[in-house]
């Protein structure tokens, strides 16, 4: 599918978001090992978390979808059934590494694969922790890129300290900890966003945080308590119109019903701390997570430049591609660093934005870890290729839409992996 984005002349009205895509991963899997049934609300329906319900449903849970929200028969922590062929993780990172960790504490084997993309990305970091418990994990090509073959077994607590910051990898081992004997530690280089231990702390698991240390007790003769409750909207989802409002000369968007975690908000954070008009309204919770009301206008004045590096980066990692295209109309040079893992996204994250900022007539070079933009630039339409990424497609989108002419983005429909809906939304803003 090819899409066609045009500049507007006025930006208003409200957003709605999908349910946040990792809160719904998490909610699927940590229900499906509980002891019940839950019921959520405002799930995300993006094709990511479809491949974490279809590789639970291979293991013998039920779950059933009714619009945008799913009941989830829990089978336990050790109910699952041997699938009778390959999980298909599709192209989610986050099925595959999530995955591993429940399936690391299963008595039978799995092997777990994805699409041409995800083969392509290794999962070393989830490997070594998961032998290291008990689990045999191994990759069958090299580097340790997918498919991966897992042979559960009585698994025992780890200290783990991942050599980078990642809330997939923590995800995975501490899913894995609940399946182990005594106590599983795993050390941050930097805090991440910190959904699954909310969730295990509403469902009843020990958890202990002590500055960058997160540890879990492994449950034994225990349950998971099943955990019904209401996905806030993504707020990854909801910065692509953030950015929009705060770079056109004529905007004002409401996005209700939107996930604000503090280790998620950075975003919030960084526009409101270079000049951007982002306020909150209305803010409360839906189960252990923050909520509310975002209204982002077009600013007063001139948006200053930034820089991204380390933590700060860990944290805003899937908002980069649109980041580069704010930078684009900041006031002076802004730097991205410390993003080197975004060469083994969907895409190489780094190289397709850069590629795309040039053809749109951009100022930006291109780091091994991240780039330098110089703004601000006229941007003009271009053709961008994709490349199969949701967030590439997403990002330069938001860019047509203060560009002179036609902005051309190939393989639009990728956008369904995390926003099915962002099209439609975008076009009934446009006025």
């Amino acid at each position: 599918m090819v899409k066609q984005v045009s500049a507007v002349d006025k930006l208003k009205g409200r957003v709605t978001l999908p349910g946040d895509k990792s809160i719904s991963h998490r909610l699927l899997i940590l229900n499906a090992m509980s002891e019940g049934i839950s019921e959520i609300e405002n799930i995300c329906l993006g094709d990511d978390v479809k491949s974490t319900a279809k590789c639970l449903t291979a293991l013998g849970v039920r779950i059933s979808f009714d619009g945008t929200d799913a009941v989830v028969e829990g089978v336990g922590l050790h109910g699952f059934i041997p699938p009778q062929g390959i999980l298909d993780a599709g192209n989610s990172g986050t099925t595959m590494r999530l995955m591993a960790g429940l399936l690391a504490g299963q008595p039978f084997e799995s092997t777990v694969d994805g699409d041409a993309s995800l083969r392509n990305r290794p999962m070393g970091r989830i490997i070594k922790p998961l032998v290291e418990m008990g689990a045999s994990v191994k990759a069958l090509r090299a580097d340790d890129k997918p498919p991966i073959v897992i042979k559960g077994g009585k698994l025992h607590g780890i200290y783990h300290r991942p050599p980078v910051a990642s809330a997939q990898v923590k995800s995975c081992v501490l899913i894995a900890g609940v399946l182990a004997d005594g106590l599983t530690t795993v050390s941050e280089v930097y805090p991440t966003r910190n959904h699954t231990e909310l969730l295990l702390s509403s469902m009843g698991a020990e958890i202990a945080i002590d500055n960058q240390d997160v540890s879990i007790n492994g449950l034994g003769d225990k349950a998971l308590q099943p955990l019904s409750m209401r996905v806030p909207g993504d707020i990854s989802a909801a910065s692509y119109f953030m950015v929009a409002g705060s770079i056109h000369d004529n905007a004002y968007l409401t996005i209700p019903d939107c996930g604000v975690n503090p280790t998620r908000r950075r975003i919030i954070d960084l526009l409101c701390g270079i000049g951007g008009d982002v306020k909150l309204a209305n803010t409360r919770k839906s189960g252990p997570e923050q909520v509310a009301d975002i209204i982002v206008q077009t600013p007063s004045s001139p948006l200053a430049s930034f820089e991204l590096a380390g933590r700060t980066t860990a944290d805003l990692i899937d908002e980069v591609p649109i980041l580069a295209v704010l930078a684009t109309q900041c006031n002076g040079q802004s730097t991205i660093r410390d993003a080197s893992e975004l060469r083994v996204k969907e895409s190489d994250r780094i190289r397709s934005v850069v590629n795309g900022l040039k053809v749109m007539g951009a100022d930006v070079q291109e780091l091994e870890d991240g780039m330098i933009i110089k703004g601000p630039s006229k941007l003009r339409g271009a053709i961008i290729d994709t490349y199969g990424d949701h967030r590439i497609a997403m990002a330069f989108s938001i860019a047509g839409l203060i560009a002179d002419g036609t902005t051309t983005i190939l393989d639009a429909q990728c956008v369904s992996i995390s926003y099915p809906g962002f099209y439609r939304i975008l076009e009934s803003l446009a006025c």
